[in-house]
């Protein structure tokens, strides 16, 4: 009876070694890579539907939706920085792959496949990511003098204050992608061992000499549950990479305003669409 709803147990994933020599650098995760694949194909054909359906049709609830996140988004980027125009597109991408990524779920996978985001390798890939643009767009908007300046906040403090604050904030930057990685891959993990202890493990159990109690009741259990998770919690995940990562790039220029003589040593980003240019 719970046939269509077995869950793997999500443990570990097949893997092949590109090199032949058995270093780690050269191994792949096989369901971890088509799991991705089918989450960025999704993503890609969702994305391409609503493009048509804005200029060839009415639009429906879930370009409405996105419309209404992305005027979100894009109000809070230009708190931000009205000039970088990468936030808005980098905060929608990501919010919107992770939300299918997770949404993958909801179906009953066959073989390997999984959540994407099930799997470490997955989320730290982003969280460096997102490290990364972060750092370069500081560099962008600070220069270097206001880089470095930036390393010894709190900008309010004296400076003899502020300098045993460099290395903590050395850390607090490495932290953050750690911070995000961690944080999807263990909500989302977390939720296959619960699918995988409701379907594999609970219909087993005998209740009154019989095992279909315990069927009925781990499908009831399975369906509320993939609900809540993989709807609900898969979701409010997606937004918080989402806000997190925008957060970031609001971190990354900060000193801008409090050290005024450090003029960026680059010419202005694009201005969004609609926008002014500084």
């Amino acid at each position: 009876m719970t046939t269509f709803l077995l869950e793997p147990p999500p443990v570990s994933h097949e893997t092949f070694n590109a090199c032949g020599n058995g270093q780690w650098w050269c191994t792949f995760s096989t369901d971890s890579l088509l799991s991705s694949a089918i989450a960025i194909v999704v993503t890609l054909l969702v994305v391409g539907l609503i493009a048509y359906r804005s200029t060839h049709g009415v639009p429906g609830w879930l370009q409405l939706g996105l419309e209404t996140l992305f005027s979100f988004v894009r109000g809070r980027q230009v708190e931000i920085d009205k000039d970088a125009a990468i936030i808005v597109p980098i905060g929608m991408t990501i919010f919107l792959y992770i939300l299918i990524a997770n949404w993958i779920a909801f179906l009953p996978l066959p073989g390997g496949i999984h959540p994407a985001n099930s799997d470490l390798n997955q989320t730290l890939a982003m969280g460096l990511l997102v490290f990364v643009l972060t750092q370069w767009y500081s560099f962008k908007v600070l220069g270097v003098k206001g880089y470095l300046y930036r390393m010894t906040r709190p900008f309010d403090a004296p400076l003899y204050v502020r300098i045993p604050f460099v290395f903590l904030n050395i850390i607090e930057d490495l932290a953050k992608p750690l911070t995000l990685s961690l944080r999807l891959f263990g909500n989302i993990f977390g939720g296959l061992i619960m699918l995988w202890v409701l379907t594999s493990l609970l219909p087993g159990a005998a209740i009154f000499g019989t095992t279909a109690p315990a069927t009925v009741i781990s499908v009831i259990f399975t369906v509320g549950w993939k609900i809540f998770d993989v709807g609900l919690i898969g979701a409010i995940q997606a937004l918080i990479f989402m806000l997190l990562t925008i957060i970031y790039f609001e971190q990354a220029r900060e000193g801008a305003d409090h050290n005024k003589h450090l003029k960026p040593h680059h010419p202005p980003l694009p201005a969004i669409e609609g926008g002014t240019a500084q």
